[in-house]
């Protein structure tokens, strides 16, 4: 038998290939006459274009790039040509060339949950378990539509179609920001209640989590963000130094195997050892890496980017104690049916499987704000866990001042000294690992400078904010800044008003603070989304035919108001 180029295959003395088929011209003339890249090089002046190709011997593959002398434009188009077939076998344009996410590769996510059966039996069950279908036309329905809705945008991302996708995220969430701020203002929930009996919901919840636990265990992979929360737990417990400025480089002597680009990720690190690089793993809050500890310590971690059991023994973690939490929160404030449907809720909804297969951190920042709900009433546990939630993911911010403020604004100052009492003994807790380096006011630096310092400017194209770079795109940075001053306005005007609010309240407009935060955000991800969905769910699926009374005031302001949490029908 012989191979493509005439070599007899199975003998030791066939000669490598010394010249490939096709020429640097042919190559290149082949990518460029692809329509995907074609379209996309109309965009620019020919003027402005140059390119290049290579030839890589091993797979007889050339490489082609195009360049635009155009300010910021940089590298537009990258493909791969196959020298045997002169088949265009690979096209990138745009963001794609740079930003491999962008691609749409098969399963990169979350790998088995982007399976149209799964995704949309869980969108299915999660419909129908709190519809209100005596009633098709209810604002309940449409509320959860718009839920589901996100997974649109999600389709077009899956296909690397983002110049499609990104836009179709923004309409959900204004329809939701505009919910809970109406929910906000007004201080109750839905009218309509799902037609599914409690046992039934519980009995759905139960199987829901052993399918979920099942389908991140043996359909699902790790990200690089659950790859950085191994490494900084790693780092923490065993070598005893804080994540930041000391994550593995790509810059020391290659000790793996290349991937399908030919990159090497296992490098010789400065202490040594081989480990797989990420060098910007450490981006996240101090209390992100602490989370990861246990499941460190339980599972390991051997310095590859394989399995990574840690990682999945962490995200089943923060998963299982966020659906507990939610569990706990319905039941306090709305009894046994609130609680089976708000457990409901996050187990069926796609979004938090989403999380939990692509086993990222982004469970638990919510989990923690959550459990801050639940313990609600209690201004230090409400600190404690608000300032466990920042120092997880930077957003959590933005809620300081109104649950600083819960359950009166004008209760000062003795409530917000405790609930600052809690954030600062959760500082404590997270940035303790600052003082495992030599210098710890350096290593606070070091901090800045990796996560706000570096987040603050990121770039990205997983938003409409930051389009500007590509023709035909408008450059939105003046709006984007001005949107983000008024969210910071509103994040502290929520400290004053309402002067008074109840749980529901307190919710909606968290949950509005988290979606305008994410609006204006300029690396926005579907990873994100169940940051807002517990305060969004409990606002919209708390009966309105019940109440959440006011919290009761301190001894010396005696009224009439029930205690929190007791039922008060509405008349």
């Amino acid at each position: 038998m012989f191979d493509s180029r005439g070599n007899l295959i199975g003998t030791p003395f066939v000669p490598p290939p010394t010249e490939p088929l096709l020429r640097e011209d042919d190559a290149i003339g082949r990518a460029l006459a692809n329509p995907k890249i074609a379209d996309w090089l109309d965009r620019y002046p020919e003027s402005t274009l140059t390119d290049e190709a290579e030839f890589d011997e091993g797979p007889e593959v050339w490489t082609v790039k195009v360049w635009s002398s155009l300010p910021d434009a940089g590298q537009v188009a990258l493909a791969k040509v196959d020298d045997t077939s002169g088949a265009v076998t690979e096209a990138w344009t745009g963001p794609q060339v740079a930003w491999k996410m962008a691609r749409g590769y098969n399963g990169a996510f979350g790998r088995k949950i982007n399976n149209p059966w799964i995704w949309l039996s869980l969108c299915a069950v999660f419909f129908l378990g709190l519809a209100d279908l005596r009633r098709p036309l209810s604002i309940r329905n449409l509320d959860l539509l718009v839920l589901l809705s996100f997974g649109i945008s999600l389709f077009f991302f899956n296909r690397g179609e983002i110049f499609r996708a990104m836009p179709l995220a923004y309409p959900p969430m204004l329809y939701l920001l505009g919910r809970m701020a109406w929910i906000g203002w007004k201080g109750r929930g839905s009218p309509s209640r799902p037609l599914w009996p409690v046992w039934l919901l519980l009995a759905a919840t139960v199987f829901l989590a052993g399918f979920r636990f099942g389908l991140n265990l043996r359909a699902s992979n790790v990200i690089d963000v659950g790859l950085a929360g191994v490494i900084g737990a790693q780092r923490i417990a065993e070598d005893e130094q804080a994540p930041y400025g000391n994550m593995p480089e790509d810059d020391g002597e290659e000790c793996g195997d290349p991937d399908a680009d030919g990159y090497v990720r296992e490098r010789i690190q400065t202490n040594g050892r081989c480990e797989v690089a990420n060098g910007r793993g450490d981006t996240y809050g101090p209390v992100s890496y602490l989370a990861y500890v246990p499941g460190f310590l339980t599972m390991g971690y051997s310095y590859r980017w394989d399995y990574l059991p840690a990682a999945h023994f962490t995200s089943l973690l923060w998963d299982g104690l966020a659906l507990l939490g939610m569990g706990l929160l319905g039941f306090r404030f709305g009894g046994v049916r609130l609680g089976a449907t708000l457990a409901f809720a996050w187990a069926a909804y796609p979004f938090t499987q989403y999380v939990s297969s692509s086993n990222s951190n982004d469970a638990i920042m919510p989990a923690f704000l959550i459990w801050g709900l639940v313990f609600v009433t209690s201004a230090p546990a409400r600190g404690l866990f608000a300032g466990l939630a920042t120092w997880t993911k930077f957003a959590s911010f933005l809620l300081l001042p109104l649950w600083a403020s819960y359950p009166k604004a004008t209760r000062w100052p003795r409530q917000q000294l405790l609930f600052v009492g809690g954030f600062l003994l959760a500082t404590a807790l997270g940035f303790w690992i600052l003082l495992l380096e030599p210098d710890p006011l350096h290593a606070a630096r070091i901090f800045w400078d990796r996560t706000f310092g570096w987040q603050l400017s990121r770039p990205s194209p997983f938003s409409i904010w930051d389009w500007g770079e590509y023709p035909g795109y408008p450059d939105l940075h003046v709006v984007q800044t001005a949107l983000k001053a008024l969210l910071l306005f509103a994040s502290v005007a929520l400290a004053f008003v309402p002067r008074t609010r109840n749980v529901v309240q307190l919710a909606a407009l968290s949950g509005a603070l988290l979606l305008g935060f994410e609006l204006v955000l300029t690396h926005w991800f579907y990873l994100y989304i169940p940051w807002f969905f517990p305060f969004v769910a409990f606002a919209l699926l708390v009966p309105a035919a019940i109440r959440v009374a006011q919290p009761a005031l301190l001894p010396e302001e005696p009224s009439g108001e029930r205690p929190v949490g007791e039922l008060v029908p509405l008349r």
